[in-house]
This record gives structure tokens, C-alpha cells and sequence, in this order.
């Protein structure tokens, strides 16, 4: 589990002359359609346009231009909302000095039905990633070490491998029929480096058969891949941030910030179940099923487990509970339990974390709160054992540093939902 996890990055893309949206776009090849990446941190596109606002809520923190704002009271239409069924084609790239020796059916198998599953659960079954997964290679014109695919990949030659895909791949895909796209290269290749998988933004996006693209996932994993890793890149398409720890200086733990708790911090957590707060943002928590604290004598709340399948369709109680701490920020309170995405978690408890809105992706838009901070758990299997044990059992209390909120568990239903007191800080 020590593969270090790469941000996004930035594309800015030169238009044909004129801006030619043709109904088959061709690219051309003596011109450097994509050119260089302007960043690591994906900050181009800002706050991006936005739907309408939603119905006012006390605890809702509202979008910044922060890069995957966790601001929710509008969404940024730039991304594809999941509150209705999409479709992801995947493609798979070939190249001339190392004729594949696994079939695409194989490598697509690595990604789904798993990756559609995680998010059937994670949604409760309100939304479906549907896969389309190519049958044939797609050859590359150029060798796979001319790409010179890596981490720290520069902007010329990843422009290169992007623009060389589209226009290999243009005339067998129709991208005008899919919400997502999927690159994926032959992990056998020599010059693929699985540290390269990423999600691609453009800064002005591609046309392809009437079609913005505005990202990319460029999948580099081996066979088989990490786990989860497909799920966590789909949901920067989905406009989710990352929530691991970026040392300055590259050495360090990446995981300080969430541990194991939500696959946009590891990939490899043991409970990468995504936060309430992801759900509700992405539409798959609506407001009956979060609680905005507020009242200074307590309020008594019953939590169902996050990652708990509804027992009837359309039903669910409590999943998340809001106190607002700040114009940006706020404390979030949940139960995590050992179900669904959740299944593998080696703690059950009430999750308490730190929600800011203006931190951007990459930053800490989300940190944990260590209700135990003088122990760890799950040495051997966590991603990150300090924050293991972080979530409160039955007859535990605690008060949120720096803030107040005072939390206290008082008991665990039959049913395994558990009985919380909340008393936001003075």
C-alpha cells in the first residue's frame, strides 16, 4: 500500500482556426491541439458555471472558485451531475513496439462490474455508471516510450498521448453517445508507468462528434490494478476532491487527513465508503436525511449507518448530521458500520469530521477528527492507523477541538442504528 496517489491536472487546448466544430472532428496532426498543463492542482476551470441554487438549508455551505468546491448549494455544470444514469465508454490503447497479450475483455473486467457496484451502493442504487467497453485495441501511432508516460509527466508529450488517442480512437468510437471516457493503455507496454492514472481537465474542451470533452480518465494501471483506484478517478469526473495529505517537499504520510474513511483519500482504505457529505452533494442524500444542529441544549439524533443499504426503496432515515461552524465551514457527524462499501472496516463508530468549502482540492477540504488521538488500531491493514480508530463507540463523548461541538454516543439500536446527542459549540 505505498503507491503515492497523483492530483489531476490542467490541459489548456488551442481551437482550430475559427473554432471548427465539425460533425466528425478530425485532429490535426501538425498541430499541437492540447498544449501545456498549467498545473498540477486543476484550478482553471475555478467555480465553473452552476444550476440554479437549491432550497435554502441552515448547514448547507455554499460553492467557492476553490477546485472541487465542497460548497453545495449550486452544482458546477461542467461536470456530469450523478443523479441520473451515465454512460462510460473505455478504450483501450495499443502501441507498435509491444503488440498486446491480454484481451480487452480482461482489462475491462478489472474495472466493472466493480466499479458500477461501488457506486450503485454508495447511491443506494439512485444512480448507474453504465460501461461500454471497446472490444478491439486501439494502436497508438507512436511506441510507448516515445510518450514518455510517467508521474511527472510533461506537458508536451502527455498533450501528445491525448491528442494521438482522440484521433486513433475517432473513428470507431462515437463519443457523442457517453459521459465519461476511459483511456485505457496496455499495462504491458514498457514505457506505461501505472503512476501516470489520472484524471486529464481541459481548460477549453475538445469537440468530437457534437460532443464537449472536457476530461479525460487516463487509465496506466497494471493487471490487476489497485483496488478501487477506477472508482476514486471517476469521482473527480463527478467533481469530488481529493482528500489526501500532499507533503510539500513528496515525503511524508499522504493519509493524515481521512485515513481509511472515503475512497477519494486511498484507494486501498478498509471503509472508502464516500463521506455523507460527498452523497449529499452529489444527490444521493436528500435533505430529509441530513440533520442541521443548531440548537444549544442538544439535539438527540438516530444515525443510520452510511453505508447501509435502504430497507425499501425511496426509505432511509438520518445518514448525516450538519453543525455549521462558519461561513465556510462545518463539523459533519455520521455512522460508519461494517455493510455495503464499508464491509472490510475494522472500527464501527460515529465519524466526526471538518468540512471547509474555500480549501481546494488536494488540501484538506475534509479532515477527520481523532476521537481517540492518543491510540491506533488495524496495524498491518489500515492505510493509516492513528486515524483507525477515530470514529466514538456506545457511552463515548467528545468534544471537537477549537470548536465545542460536544458529541455523545448513547446507544446502538437493534437495527444498528446509533443514538447520538449533538450540542453545537458555544
Amino acid at each position: 500500500m505505498s503507491r503515492i496517489p497523483h492530483p489531476e491536472v490542467d490541459v489548456d487546448r488551442q481551437l482550430t482556426p475559427g473554432g471548427v466544430d465539425r460533425p466528425r472532428l478530425r485532429l490535426r496532426s501538425t498541430a499541437a491541439v492540447l498544449t501545456s498543463l498549467t498545473a498540477l492542482a486543476a484550478t482553471s476551470l475555478a467555480a465553473g458555471p452552476a444550476v440554479a441554487a437549491r432550497a435554502g438549508v441552515p448547514c448547507m455551505l455554499p460553492r467557492t472558485p476553490a477546485h472541487h468546491s465542497l460548497g453545495l448549494d449550486t452544482w458546477n455544470v461542467s461536470y456530469p451531475r450523478p443523479e441520473r444514469d451515465l454512460d462510460a465508454v473505455m478504450i483501450f490503447l495499443s502501441f507498435p513496439d509491444s503488440p498486446p497479450t491480454i484481451r480487452t475483455d480482461e482489462l475491462a473486467a478489472d474495472h466493472f462490474p466493480a466499479t458500477s457496484r461501488f457506486f450503485e451502493r454508495a447511491s443506494y442504487g439512485k444512480f448507474t455508471l453504465r460501461p461500454h467497453p471497446q472490444r478491439e485495441w486501439v494502436q497508438m501511432p507512436e511506441t510507448s516510450t516515445a510518450y514518455g508516460i510517467q508521474r511527472d509527466w510533461s506537458a508536451e508529450r502527455r498533450s501528445a498521448y491525448l491528442r494521438d488517442a482522440v484521433a486513433a480512437s475517432d473513428g470507431r468510437v462515437d463519443f457523442s453517445k457517453y459521459d465519461v471516457v476511459y483511456f485505457v493503455a496496455d499495462p504491458d507496454a514498457p514505457g506505461v508507468d501505472s503512476d501516470a492514472t489520472k484524471v486529464v481537465n481541459f481548460d477549453r474542451p475538445l469537440r468530437a462528434d457534437g460532443r464537449d470533452i472536457r476530461r479525460i480518465v487516463t487509465v496506466f494501471e497494471q493487471h490487476p490494478p489497485d483496488r478501487n483506484v477506477l472508482a476514486h478517478e471517476t469521482g473527480h469526473v463527478f467533481d469530488l476532491p481529493d482528500l489526501y495529505h500532499r507533503p510539500v517537499d513528496g515525503k511524508g504520510d499522504w493519509d493524515t487527513h481521512v485515513g481509511d474513511w472515503d475512497v477519494m483519500g486511498s484507494q486501498f482504505g478498509l471503509a472508502p465508503e464516500l463521506f455523507g457529505w460527498h452523497k449529499w452533494k452529489l444527490g444521493w442524500l436528500d435533505r430529509r436525511q441530513v440533520a442541521c444542529v443548531s440548537d444549544a441544549g442538544g439535539t438527540l439524533l438516530t444515525l443510520d449507518p452510511l453505508a447501509t443499504a435502504p430497507v425499501r426503496a425511496g426509505a432511509g432515515g438520518t445518514r448525516l448530521a450538519v453543525v455549521r461552524t462558519g461561513d465556510g465551514s462545518a463539523i459533519a457527524v455520521e455512522a460508519r458500520g461494517a455493510a455495503g462499501n464499508d464491509r472490510s472496516t475494522c472500527t464501527e463508530g460515529v465519524l466526526i469530521y471538518r468540512v471547509r468549502n474555500e480549501t481546494a482540492s488536494g488540501g484538506g477540504p475534509i479532515e477527520v477528527v481523532d476521537a481517540h488521538p492518543d491510540t491506533e488500531a488495524c496495524w498491518g491493514s489500515s492505510v493509516y492507523p492513528p486515524l483507525a480508530d477515530a470514529p466514538l463507540g456506545v457511552g463515548e463523548t467528545f468534544t471537537v477541538p477549537g470548536d465545542g461541538t460536544r458529541v455523545e454516543v448513547a446507544d446502538r439500536t437493534p437495527s444498528g442504528a446509533w443514538t447520538v446527542r449533538i450540542t453545537p459549540g458555544a
